[in-house]
């Protein structure tokens, strides 16, 4: 659980004097946060860093709204974190229910493109096991738009122009462009179940995501004011701008910061590309000391933590995330860190949200699934029972109870 929290009121963010570019067609990293939009993917725009606007980014109620959730109690099975919501507000799904099994489920993703995307994506196979084995899932088709959204539109306009699928899985490149899709989807009559990413339409049956960005954000800034001393200097590492779940993660930390006294260096962003990281802090530290750093997908944090070492300087406070490249360094190091979550266990929720469409059963209208960092009292039990698992899996992806555990992630 979380030990303490830094006061949040109305101070301005604070001033940032560094930017960097991006491209037009990174890398997504791994985890990465969201509300609504899900893990980090390509930006829609390109813009470089400087033309950014935090206020374009910055929603004060939905900020204040997401701190809040992370104290709430979430309704559901207390061993079932994928079945859990957060203040929920159930929709009648009647209309949608089918007599008998054998159901063709159809899913539109956006990629397997990181290694969060691949974890999740093996999990959400194994649900579908389960199902198959049930006889409730007939048929599961999948289309991948590797990050395309041209091609994922194509991939949801040719589900629906088949007409036979029971129900239809969607997790969004970009949040805007893929809109109307959606939308599409939703006047075909298909019961439409949009996770991970958002997009600008409630038509949807259900969204399932996590809290959300400005509560992954506010985690990992919250632990660096908790565990430096004033005037401690901090470098923030983002992937890329312009895509609005790192951006509300990045504005959540503005808020913590400004109302804090450390010394933010600036902030550079890196494309998620690990040489480039090293590169980028190893420059902050030929310029003098860095005692924090904050990341907005910690995925590259190894390759942070291993410029300290080049260079011979004592480890940093750093937030990273629940990758097990990262919780293993941090272990072997003894380093103060912090493991911020966009859980992974979402890509089972999405399977459970359909087979109760399909009985007929109430769902959240917006599922919003709990999202708890891991802390240093908790590093040796998530290490344990994901001993055997490769360094790109993520620790709370909460698939221990589906078939081929664990051999499915372990042969990826």
């Amino acid at each position: 659980m979380r030990k303490s929290r830094v006061l949040l009121g109305g101070a301005a963010a604070v001033a940032l004097m560094m930017a960097a570019c991006t491209t037009d067609n990174p890398d997504e990293a791994g985890d990465v946060a969201a509300q609504p939009e899900g893990d980090a993917g390509e930006s829609d725009d390109g813009d470089d860093a400087e033309d950014t606007n935090d206020d374009e980014w910055f929603v004060q109620a939905d900020f204040e709204r997401q701190l809040a959730q992370r104290d709430m109690e979430p309704e559901g099975p207390e061993d079932q974190p994928w079945l859990q919501a957060i203040d929920p507000d159930w929709t009648d799904t009647s209309e949608y229910e089918v007599d008998g099994g054998d159901n063709t489920l159809c899913f539109s993703n956006a990629s397997v493109s990181n290694p969060w995307r691949v974890t999740g994506w093996i999990t959400m196979q194994q649900q579908v096991e389960v199902y198959k084995e049930s006889g409730e899932i007939g048929e599961f088709r999948v289309s991948d738009a590797a990050d395309d959204d041209n091609q994922q539109i194509s991939d949801i306009q040719t589900f629906i122009d088949a007409g036979d699928c029971d129900a239809l899985i969607i997790s969004p490149s970009t949040t805007a462009t893929l809109t109307p899709a959606v939308e599409a989807a939703c006047d075909s009559g298909i019961p439409v179940i949009v996770f991970d990413r958002g997009v600008n339409t409630d038509c949807m049956v259900t969204f399932i995501h996590p809290i959300g960005g400005y509560a992954y954000g506010a985690d990992a800034a919250e632990f660096l004011v908790d565990n430096l001393e004033p005037g401690s200097s901090v470098l923030a590492l983002r992937i890329l701008p312009g895509v609005d779940v790192l951006e509300h993660r990045w504005a959540a930390a503005q808020q913590i910061f400004g109302e804090s006294e450390l010394d933010i260096l600036g902030f550079e962003f890196t494309e998620g590309d690990g040489a480039a990281i090293k590169d980028i802090v190893t420059q902050y530290l030929q310029r003098g000391d860095v005692d924090g750093i904050w990341m907005d997908a910690g995925d590259g944090a190894v390759a942070a933590i291993e410029a300290f070492e080049d260079t011979g300087n004592d480890y940093p406070v750093i937030a990273g995330e629940d990758e097990l490249s990262f919780m293993r360094k941090w272990k072997e190091t003894g380093l103060t860190g912090i493991a911020p979550v966009y859980s992974n266990f979402q890509w089972r929720t999405p399977i459970e949200a359909a087979i109760k469409i399909w009985n007929g059963e109430e769902v959240p209208s917006e599922w919003v699934l709990p999202q708890e960092p891991i802390e240093e009292d908790e590093l040796d039990h998530f290490l344990d029972i994901n001993a055997e698992m490769p360094s790109l899996h993520y620790a709370k992806f909460g698939g221990e109870d589906l078939p081929g555990f664990p051999e499915a992630w372990q042969d990826r």
